[in-house]
C-alpha cells in the first residue's frame, strides 16, 4: 500500500496505490481524515489501486460522510477497474462524485 498526499489548490489530493484491505485500510482512513481536518476539499486518486475490500470501501464512505458534515467536497478520480467493480456492486458509484482523472476535476475549479 502506497499513500501520497499533495496539495493541488484548492484540493488535498491523496493518491493510493496497491491493495487497500484490512491490513492497510486503517492507515488510509487516518490519512483521509487528517486531510479533511484541514477543511480543504479532498480528491482521492485511485488509479493505482489493484484491490479494495470492504474495509477500504468503509474508509472512503466514512471520509465522504465527514466531508459532507463539514461542508467540504470529497471526490474520487481515476478509479481503477477492480475498485469500480466493488463500488458498483455496493451501488456507491452513484453516491460518490467520480471523475475520470485528477486533471478533469482540477480543470473545473471555479
Amino acid at each position: 500500500m502506497n499513500i501520497e498526499i499533495r496539495e493541488q489548490a484548492p484540493f488535498s489530493v491523496v493518491t493510493l496505490g496497491g491493495d487497500v484491505d484490512m491490513h492497510s485500510s486503517r492507515q488510509v482512513r487516518q490519512q483521509l481524515l487528517d486531510c479533511l481536518a484541514r477543511k480543504q476539499p479532498l480528491l482521492v486518486d485511485l488509479a493505482a489501486v489493484t484491490y479494495m475490500d470492504s474495509s477500504g470501501v468503509a474508509s472512503l464512505v466514512e471520509s465522504f460522510q465527514v466531508a459532507r458534515k463539514q461542508g467540504s467536497e470529497f471526490a474520487l478520480a481515476s478509479v481503477a477497474r477492480p475498485v469500480m467493480a466493488v463500488l458498483k456492486l455496493a451501488r456507491l458509484d452513484t453516491v460518490f462524485p467520480i471523475y475520470t482523472s485528477v486533471e478533469e476535476r482540477l480543470a473545473r475549479v471555479d
